[in-house]
Formats: C-alpha cells, sequence, structure tokens
C-alpha cells in the first residue's frame, strides 16, 4: 500500500544543509496500522507529508496505492489526495467561516460526489455529532472540532488515514474519545492507518511501531 524507498529529505539550512530523513525505507501493508514515534524533530511530520504528496523528498522513491509519487505532476498528486489519502492534522484545520457539515463537503464536493449532503451527515452521526453539523468551529469544543476533522478525513472512502498527532491539542479524555473513534472507523472500513504520535500508549495499540532518531528509522515494533 505504502512504500518508501532511500527516502531523504534535505532543506538549505544557513551555510549547511539539514538532512530531515535520511534514506528512509518503509512498507506498510494494506490495512495495517502504523504509529510512527520519535523526538521531536526527528522527521516523523516530514515523513507523514511525504506520503500525502504535499511534499517532495530530495531523493529515493515513494509509492502510494501502485501511484508512484516521486514522479507524479501537481496534478495528479492533488488527485492522489483526493481519491485515496484522508488526512487528520494536530490543529484541526477546519474553516472558520463554515459550518461543521459544510467543512465535510468541501471534498466531496470538489470531488463531484453525487449525494454529499447525505454522506456528510451519516459521517457527522458517525463521529456523535449528528445534532451539530450547523454550528461553526468556534462553538464546537477541541474535541468536537476533532471529530469533525475526522469525519472529512474519511468523507471521499479514503484508502489510507493519515493523522498528525491527533490528539496532541486535546486533554486525556478528549484524546482518548478521539483516538477511539479514529481506530473504530479504520477498522471498520479497512484503512491503512499511519499515526504520528509521542503517546506511548497509543503506539502500543498499533499493529507496528516505526522509531525515527535524526532522520533515520532505528527500530521496529511488532504489537
Amino acid at each position: 500500500m505504502i512504500t518508501l524507498s532511500n527516502v531523504s529529505k534535505i532543506v538549505p539550512s544557513g551555510a549547511a544543509d539539514l538532512t530531515i530523513l535520511d534514506e528512509v525505507s518503509i512498507d506498510i501493508a494494506e490495512g495495517e496500522f502504523v504509529a510512527i514515534t520519535g523526538a521531536s524533530g526527528s522527521g516523523k511530520s516530514t515523513l507523514l507529508g511525504l506520503i500525502a504528496g504535499l511534499d517532495a523528498a530530495t531523493s529515493g522513491e515513494i509509492t502510494v496505492d501502485g501511484e508512484n509519487l516521486s514522479t507524479a505532476n501537481e496534478e495528479r498528486l492533488a488527485a492522489i489526495r483526493s481519491e485515496k489519502i484522508g488526512f487528520v492534522f494536530q490543529s484541526f484545520h477546519l474553516i472558520p467561516s463554515l459550518t461543521a457539515l459544510e467543512n465535510i463537503l468541501i471534498p466531496m464536493e470538489i470531488a463531484g460526489h453525487p449525494d454529499p449532503r447525505t454522506r456528510g451527515k451519516m459521517l457527522l452521526e458517525s463521529v456523535d455529532l449528528g445534532s451539530r453539523g450547523h454550528h461553526y468551529p468556534h462553538e464546537l469544543s477541541g474535541g468536537e472540532q476533532q471529530r469533525v476533522a475526522i469525519a472529512r478525513a474519511f468523507a471521499n472512502s479514503p484508502k489510507i488515514l493519515l493523522a498528525d498527532e491527533p490528539t496532541g491539542n486535546l486533554d486525556s479524555k478528549n484524546g482518548t474519545h478521539i483516538f477511539e473513534l479514529m481506530v473504530g472507523l479504520h477498522e471498520q472500513n479497512a484503512v491503512t492507518l499511519v499515526l504520528v504520535t509521542h503517546d506511548d500508549h497509543l503506539a502500543a495499540r498499533a499493529d507496528r511501531r516505526i522509531v525515527l532518531s535524526d532522520g533515520k528509522v532505528i527500530e521496529w515494533q511488532e504489537s
């Protein structure tokens, strides 16, 4: 489902270049739940952005569901994200001028879904927000906003869900709720889940844990 072969990401930094990822090679199977852990600055979020096609690797090759991201143009990368990938960010990234339901409808409307409103309401129900669709982000708690973000990530029935510290801005109770909701949707929909987290308890629930340090894979752990 996801393959990285000798992937490096190097950026200019003053007089010298900064290596964020250093020849990383990873295989993630279809339907697998993988947690990526490591200290701040180890390259976790960069790795997730490369898998999503939001950034380009300096070298190496990335394949997602048979598509070579390394050779895809921007138009094709956008189509891959729309068709195959859902992304949940730590800071929600909801559009403040749109209601919860309208935020969920956007990816479906862009993709030309035949009945986005019906699916949007169903997704709100699936994250226990069926009665809150008319509320704007500022009228929702942090946990509720993240639940809207998860519903939006599933709008186009993606094969892959990428989550970057999705519980990082939430208290323990809401963080646990969000995590269980995300894992439940992963299991129900047979979606490949790649979770970046600092939380060892969450990582322990994954099928496999990949530990990064200074841009390198230093450890693989089967749960």
